[in-house]
């Protein structure tokens, strides 16, 4: 209880921050971002909520949007539902926020969806929620997502490790939806392809010793360790408790498990470690990538692209819409995110608001590569990396 109050509280603090940077008027429309600010991914979190911000400012520069938008940031702790359903209650019912840029983590994601979003009838854009449980949630059309889910994944990963000649593997995940979905997918991808499973085990978040769980999946063999976990938790922990037991030199990593804080803490120790990040290239990614650098943004952080292609979509639906009605907020996402249409890329904002002032259709691609399929899940793609000479380096794009 203790922690939930204090993550609740460090959402107020980061909301009340944000505002404090730019009153409110009259003519201004309040949009929410929820995510990590605390907790297991708190390292890639600042770079995700500026990416959406980066957006928003580019929309408010044009002067083509009705309405000024203003951010309003929430901690989801990514891992205590109750907070995150607190923080998002008071976005919606206290801020009055047209629409949401988050969650980031699966768990508190499908929360904030059920208790909050769904009932209030606002949208929820989520630039890293991806387990595959989301493709079925009964959210009435008001959610979607700029990252791929984790049933693809678990198909790209398996490609990866059995085109590196890998035949069995020892599976560990952080023990929430996003954890299990995501080794579940990963192991009937890896089996239907001919591979072994010698263990796949779950790992809980926010323990000193790992020494057990890595003895087990020792036990187990396998030519290497798959870490589906989070970067600054459990994940971590694991695989520094498997390099220094000597149990495993190898590992493949899953998108929750990238970032620098992981190279710092392991050092050498994780050279030749392989793992996948949702990911695009062209043109689009370019133009992002420099205005991110412009804007201090380190553009190859996790989900920054997916962030600001996130809030995009947002702003470019209300003027779809012409309106920042939660509903029709909905009703016009689809619309702006695929063909037909012009093609709109990162950076690119003000043109695509003329061309909808202007009655016209839109297909913004983005950062990513955006395209909406389903029901609201993004298409995407993936950059696989390997650690060498202690830096992540980009192999291909799949």
């Amino acid at each position: 209880m203790r922690s939930a109050i204090r993550n609740i509280l460090a959402a107020s603090v980061a909301g009340t921050f944000v505002l404090a940077a730019g009153a409110a008027s009259a003519e201004d429309v309040k949009v929410g971002i929820i995510l990590g600010f605390t907790g297991p991914l708190e390292s890639i979190t600042p770079g995700m909520a500026a990416s959406a911000e980066l957006a928003w400012k580019e929309v408010n520069d044009s002067g083509l949007l009705a309405d000024k938008l203003v951010p309003v940031r929430v901690d989801s702790t990514c891992i205590d539902s109750a907070a995150a359903t607190a923080a998002a209650e008071r976005l919606v019912t206290a801020e009055k926020v047209a629409a949401i840029m988050g969650a980031d983590c699966s768990g508190v994601t499908t929360a904030v969806l059920n208790n909050v979003a769904v009932p209030n009838g606002v949208v929820m854009i989520s630039p890293s929620a991806t387990s595959p449980a989301l493709t079925e949630a009964k959210d009435n059309g008001f959610f979607f997502r700029t990252s791929p889910s984790d049933a693809r994944q678990g198909e790209v990963m398996t490609d990866m490790l059995v085109a590196q000649g890998v035949k069995s593997v020892a599976v560990t995940y952080t023990n929430n939806d996003y954890g299990k979905g995501f080794a579940d997918a990963f192991g009937a991808a890896f089996k239907k392809a001919g591979g072994t499973v010698t263990i796949s085990a779950p790992h809980e978040d926010g323990k000193g010793d790992y020494s057990a769980e890595v003895a087990a999946l020792q036990a187990a063999g396998g030519d290497l360790l798959v870490v589906l976990g989070y970067v600054d938790q459990g994940g971590v922990g694991i695989i520094r408790a498997a390099t220094e037991s000597g149990a495993f030199e190898k590992f493949a990593l899953g998108d929750g498990m990238y970032g620098q804080s992981l190279i710092d803490a392991i050092g050498k120790d994780l050279e030749g470690t392989v793992g996948l990040i949702p990911a695009a290239e062209g043109e689009g990614a370019d133009k992002f990538a420099a205005a991110a650098k412009a804007a201090n943004i380190d553009p190859t952080s996790s989900y920054t692209g997916q962030s600001y292609d996130a809030a995009a979509l947002i702003a470019l639906a209300m003027q779809k819409a012409k309106s920042h009605d939660r509903t029709a907020i909905r009703d016009a996402v689809l619309d702006v995110a695929n063909a037909p249409g012009e093609k709109i890329l990162a950076g690119e904002l003000a043109k695509g608001l003329q061309l909808l002032k202007d009655g016209k259709d839109i297909d913004y691609v983005g950062a990513t590569n955006v395209e909406l399929i389903g029901p609201g899940e993004a298409a995407g793609t993936y950059r696989e990396y390997v650690v060498k000479d202690g830096k992540y380096e980009t192999v291909k794009f799949h």
